[in-house]
């Protein structure tokens, strides 16, 4: 594996995540709170494991272009742009989140997850389609 093979990681963890994060809430939902907290805590480790990958592929490889034109084009840079402002948002809501359940703070840690889950999985779910319309449907052209 090279570090160009890393966008498909990074895409499958960001599945692997997405899968959590909703396992995680229906296990809540379910008042299963053991598997809540497993689900969400390795959701978040998956999380930072494809923010180590992202971090070094972008240190390698640099930016890569999106290449097509027209409405396909602004559908994926308003995709992009959503999901870079958010994403630099779930660090700070999930970790509050996690602070707020370790420390038995329900209540606060109800009212963070309100605005941390829909977000963490807008994230998770656009970083596929990001990859998808990137690499899968429209990639790069070689030089």
């Amino acid at each position: 594996m090279t570090v160009f093979d890393l966008p498909h990681v990074n895409a499958t963890l960001n599945c692997i995540s997405t899968l959590l994060i909703v396992i995680g809430y229906v296990m809540i939902r379910r008042k299963r709170i053991a598997a809540h907290r497993a689900c969400m805590l390795s959701a978040t480790a998956v999380s930072a494991a494809f923010l180590v990958c992202y971090l070094i592929y972008h240190y390698h490889a640099g930016h890569t272009k999106f290449t097509e034109e027209g409405a396909v084009r602004y559908a994926y840079l308003t995709i992009l742009f959503t999901h870079v402002v958010l994403a630099a948002a779930v660090p700070f809501l999930v970790g509050l989140a996690i602070y707020r359940a370790v420390r038995n703070q329900l209540e606060q840690h109800r009212r963070i997850v309100r605005w941390a889950l829909p977000i963490w999985l807008y994230v998770s779910v656009t970083g596929v389609v990001v990859y998808l319309m990137l690499y899968q449907l429209y990639p790069p052209q070689a030089v």
